[in-house]
């Protein structure tokens, strides 16, 4: 395990000659399945217990038929509930896509053109079956920008890691590694207000707030010693793709999951349902909490829904 002391900077990852450059590749144990959850050992778990004061849990996955219809023309779940004779019923899902409500991206989901998957493991034998097993479970800190500063989500407007800081500045509270970072825009409070025709328009997904690509927002994120970073939101960064981001002689820098996912192998959560922890932690000013997570056992899946919980 890489001594956290000793962990390269982004500035140093980006210098990188024996793996592609910005990659965290070999910091960690093969086979490198896991990426920054290695940032998640028992002493995280033990301090992320230690935050719990009033036993309240939030859960943070929305209705999986939510959005609908779904995003990025994927397919609508088809629930059919049979009868087991007359003592009750079972439950068929069909077209049931991990990635069309509440989801962690996995490490199948995006692979660099040039360098292929996370840490050169073979795509086959990467899923979040590894990271089922490993279980998530540590420190969660959420950051309200949502509540700082105002954001239309339905347009392209770009968040900078600046503003990120400076929220949680304001709240009062720090990141430390190992924890997850939860990201507020306010983007599914205003998809509940939608009528069904802002839905249907919505689905196209043409343009949303988030995270600025580049350099800078993906060195923030690495340099924060993070295990997962998530948001509210249909794709964490702004889309379309490359919005305002950062001049880059890297094609791939304008899609911040090309950075995230196959070169540091960090876990990209989307679509989190984040307003009612939002409003706890307003009222109180605690911006941190125990956060549990446990991914579908899918073998060699490409994405799973969290099965998040905040307990506060």
């Amino acid at each position: 395990m890489t001594d956290p002391r000793t962990e390269p900077t982004y500035d140093e990852l980006l210098a990188r000659t024996d793996a592609p450059p910005g990659s965290s590749w070999g910091l960690w144990p093969d086979p490198q399945v896991l990426g920054c959850l290695n940032r998640i050992t028992p002493e995280r778990r033990l301090r992320a217990a230690g935050l719990v004061q009033t036993g309240e849990v939030f859960a943070l996955d929305l209705d999986p038929e939510v959005p609908d219809p779904p995003l990025f023309h994927r397919v609508r779940l088809e629930r059919e509930v049979t009868w087991l004779g007359d003592v009750g019923h079972d439950e068929i899902l069909s077209n049931y896509n991990t990635q069309s409500s509440t989801q962690w991206d996995g490490f199948r989901h995006i692979r660099s053109r040039e360098h292929g998957f996370y840490g050169g493991v073979a795509d086959e034998d990467h899923g979040v079956h590894h990271w089922a097993d490993h279980g998530i479970v540590t420190r969660g800190v959420l950051a309200d920008v949502a509540r700082t500063r105002h954001i239309d989500p339905g347009e392209a407007e770009v968040i900078t890691p600046e503003e990120v800081a400076a929220t949680l500045d304001a709240q009062g509270v720090a990141v430390e590694r190992g924890d997850i970072l939860l990201i507020r825009t306010g983007w599914t409070t205003w998809y509940r207000s939608l009528d069904a025709a802002g839905r249907e328009a919505a689905a196209g997904i043409r343009q949303g707030c988030g995270l600025r690509a580049g350099v800078g927002t993906t060195r923030f994120l690495w340099d924060l010693g993070i295990a997962a970073v998530a948001g509210d939101q249909p794709a964490l960064e702004v889309f379309p793709p490359g919005t305002g981001a950062e001049e880059s002689n890297d094609p791939e820098q304008q899609f911040m999951h090309f950075q995230l996912l196959p070169r540091l192998g960090m876990p990209i959560g989307e679509l989190f349902d984040l307003d009612a922890l939002a409003d706890a932690c307003a009222a109180d000013g605690r911006y941190d909490f125990m956060f549990t997570s446990a991914p579908l056992r899918i073998r060699n899946g490409v994405a799973s829904p969290p099965n998040a919980l905040a307990i506060r």
